[in-house]
Parts: structure tokens; sequence; C-alpha cells
């Protein structure tokens, strides 16, 4: 029996990690298609900065979950201990030796996918260039779309002062100890920034602001896991409640891990008005708890604030505008009527990724809604999918031909964003598909 030809559009972490687990059930020769980054690396994986390090250690970074230990033993003879917090870059090296490992039978495609048109086996997916393939399934592996523009900002006003994704730099240049950076967010992405401003000599002001001030939690130098099964109720309306019962008994970070099992049964069997109840009042606390950063990346930060080099604040930008060698920020404190104006050398765009479909600017997620093939999960988190990964289209059909994984699939499963469940939800879609 001839195996189905399968293509994963996007090459980053999910797409590879999507191609070595359909080669792993069979899958004769995968078209892994991507358009502006090296395949294996993807945005986060992609950095080139050794301060960047994973936000777990070795030892949970599981691409194949029979396995756990593969990438912890890849990294041994770096000097990493299954513990330690690798460079995000080593990752990347990792996920392309993999990819490199497996020869033919991993078909990388150079160019932007625009469209993907269901014929009469298949799909045909149509490249910006002209060219086209057919294949007889489709996965979408976009990863994380790129950061939308704050509300109030127009670049063009901007101009190179303004960053509006980090990722392809522009905020390094020319600065002095006397410049001030605004970074637009207190996330993750803040945190790299920061990072690569210190490591590079930038001894100026950082300034960096969000709504809630809320930054990510540090991890502490042990491994946060217990042994204990705790009862967590099955309705994410009690979540809060049990969560912090439980936190007073193991301590917030341990009780966190111990939710990691049951969050996504949590997430996808709990009614919509619930999950936008969630969205609204407790992401952002959640985000910083979950999503934590490696002990010695905390150190740093926290030295910079001690320093005064470093600054989280609540509140909001009111107005930015062009001012001689930079921008003039006026900001709002939370919960203050002061304006506060401050000259910045650049205002870095740290929102993080953005997630709606409607303002992604991604030409392929922009025609498939268009054609309504596809359509934005009820939370607006990224597509609506089934249970099985498949794309749901505008009329509420799961498509037998088109899925997606990773974090555009948040909406449906919730923990869609860390490695090991992108490499459970590979593994699951690759045995759907090739049976």
């Amino acid at each position: 029996m001839t195996q189905p030809r399968i293509a994963v559009i996007g090459a980053g972490a999910s797409g590879t990690i999507q191609a070595l687990h359909l080669l792993r059930r069979g899958a004769g020769q995968v078209a892994l298609i991507e358009r502006e980054r090296v395949p294996g690396r993807g945005t986060a994986y992609g950095t080139t900065r050794p301060e960047h390090l994973l936000n777990v250690p070795a030892n949970k970074m599981i691409v194949y979950p029979d396995d756990p230990g593969h990438f912890a033993r890849w990294f041994a003879p770096f000097g990493g201990a299954p513990d330690d917090y690798a460079p995000r870059m080593l990752f990347g090296d990792y996920l392309c030796e993999l990819k490199d490992a497996a020869g033919d039978a991993i078909e990388v495609i150079g160019g932007e996918a625009v469209d993907v048109v269901p014929g009469t086996q298949g799909e045909e997916i149509r490249l910006a260039d002209g060219g086209s393939l057919h294949a007889d399934a489709v996965i979408l592996a976009l990863g994380n779309l790129r950061p939308a523009t704050p509300p109030g900002i127009d670049p063009d006003r901007l101009g190179s002062a303004y960053v509006d994704d980090p990722w392809f730099g522009g905020f390094l240049e020319g600065l002095g100890d006397q410049d001030m950076i605004l970074l637009l967010g207190t996330g993750l992405t803040a945190i790299d920034a920061a990072l690569t401003l210190d490591a590079t000599g930038f001894r100026g002001r950082i300034l960096s602001l969000s709504r809630r001030g809320l930054a990510p939690r540090p991890h502490i130098r042990k491994d946060d896991s217990s042994d204990a099964e705790p009862d967590y109720p099955g309705d994410l309306s009690w979540l809060l409640n049990a969560f912090r019962k439980r936190s007073d008994v193991v301590g917030w970070r341990v009780a966190v891990q111990e939710m990691r099992p049951v969050t996504q049964t949590l997430w996808t069997g709990a009614p919509l008005p619930t999950k936008l109840r969630f969205l609204r009042h407790l992401r952002p606390w959640w985000d910083v708890h979950r999503h934590r950063i490696a002990p010695a990346v905390a150190e740093r930060i926290a030295a910079m604030e001690s320093e005064g080099r470093l600054t989280f604040a609540a509140g909001r930008a009111r107005k930015i505008a062009p001012d001689g060698h930079g921008l003039a920020v006026s900001w709002q404190p939370r919960g203050s009527k002061e304006v506060i104006t401050e000259q910045v050398r650049y205002a870095v765009n740290c929102t993080g990724p953005d997630l709606g479909l409607a303002n992604s600017g991604d030409p392929l997620l922009a025609t498939l809604r268009g054609a309504g093939r596809i359509r934005p999960d009820p939370c607006r988190l990224g597509l609506n999918v089934d249970a099985g990964s498949r794309v749901i289209d505008a009329f509420g059909n799961a498509s037998p031909s088109l899925s997606a994984i990773g974090p555009i699939t948040r909406g449906a499963f919730w923990e869609s964003i860390a490695v090991p469940d992108i490499s459970v939800q590979a593994r699951d879609l690759a045995e759907r598909l090739l049976g």
C-alpha cells in the first residue's frame, strides 16, 4: 500500500517535530515548506544569542514521548546535565540534526504557501512564486504569529525608532549609556530583549511596560515536582480555589507542575463563558506562573533591576511621537492620573505573538479565511480545530485533509505551545493520518 504524501507548511519547531513523527509513523516522505527561516528553528530556537535559555530543564524538552530523555542525552556531550537550562539555539541545533538525519525523507521546499485548494484527491498547495504541489494531506504548522501593533501606534510615522518585531533586530544600533529603551510588554519577549541589551553592553535605562506590569516568575534551582496526584476538580470554575489550597501545601511552583497532566482536560471540558472569563481575569497571572524563566535568567534580570537599569511598570502608553533622536513617550501608571513623559531611543514591540486571525497579516491565513476554509476559534486564540486537530471551516465542517498543530491551535487545547505538548499533538496527528 502506498503511503500518502503529506505536506507541512511551516518548518519551525512545530513543523519539524510534526515531520519527524510522520516519518516515525511510516510516512515515506514529508514535504516541509518554509518561507523565511532556517528549517528546524522557528522564532524561539532561531536565536543566536547564548543568553537566551530554555524555560525548562533539558530533561523536560521532550520531542519523543516514548523517549523523554532523548534531548538530555544529546545535550550531555556539551557539558549539560539533565536539569540544566540549555541555550535555546542548542535546541534548534538538535532539531536540525534530527531533520538532517532523515535525509531525503524530508523534502524541504523554500517558498511561501499562499493558498491551499481542495482537489479531487487531497490538497493543492499554491506558492507565491507561481509553483504548486499536491498532497494527500496538509498540516498548518505556522508557529507563533508575529506580534500585533499595539493600539494607537502608527509604525510609518514613528520610523526606525519603533521596532515592530524584536526578533528581526533593529534596537541595538547607535545606543549610548544616556539612552533609554521602552519595551512594550513585560512577558517573555521583553525578558529576551532586556537580556540582549544587557549582553551587548547597553548600560542605559530600560522601561518594560504593560497594563499590569507582570513579569514571568523564576524557576528555582531544583526540580519543581512531587510524586502526589492531587484531586483537582473537573470544572475550570473551581480550579482557582483548589490551586490556592494546594499551593499552601506544596508551594505554587509544584502546584503548577502538578496541573500539567489535567490542564488540557480542564480546558476542553469547560463551557465557553468560563473560558472567556478565565482569559479576561486570570490569564495574565496564569502566564507568568506557568511560563517561568530559568534561574540564571532570573538572577540576571534581578541584577539589572537592582542596578536601576531595568524597571517593570504597570500602565498604558498614552502617546508616542517622533522627537528628534528618538521618541517622546507619554505613559500613565496604573491607578494614577499622572502622565509621565520620557524621551526614548527605541520603542520595541514586546507584546508577544498575535493570537487573532483577522489582523495577523499572514497571506495564507487571509486567503484560507476568505475562502471559508478556516475560521477563528470561539476564544479568538487561533484556528478552530476539532479534537483530532482537523481544521474546521466557516460552516462548521471538519476537513479530512487539512489539519493544524502548535500555538495556532491554542483555543482548542490551551496547552499547545510548549514542546512536550506539541510533540504529543504531533504524535497523535501522525497516528490519525497514517493509521
